[in-house]
């Protein structure tokens, strides 16, 4: 699975990709410098169950730390996720 990140400045997209088809996509909004508002995730219905999402949400984390960045994770995807994984809560 490769994630690729496209940033417009103010709003940006996680997308997952599964030999070049895509698998899912997590969308966030900037709010100032510092935050990320992940305000949806959504995966193909032929990669339910496989953990496309998770790592999308890891990707964001991953990206929020490597800028000192926080997340509010309005999606409830995301908030389940970060609920369920307390390793990556430091981001919040």
């Amino acid at each position: 699975m490769e994630i690729k990140q496209i940033d417009t400045g103010g709003k940006g997209v996680f997308k997952a990709a599964d030999n070049g088809k895509e698998a899912g996509k997590m969308t966030y909004v900037r709010a100032g410098e510092k935050r990320l508002i992940i305000d949806h995730t959504e995966v193909r219905p032929e990669y339910a169950g496989k953990g496309v999402g998770k790592q999308l949400v890891v990707a964001a984390v991953e990206y929020a730390r490597d800028n000192d960045m926080k997340i509010l994770p309005l999606c409830p995807f995301a908030k389940r996720i970060f609920d369920k994984t307390p390793g990556i809560r430091d981001v919040l």
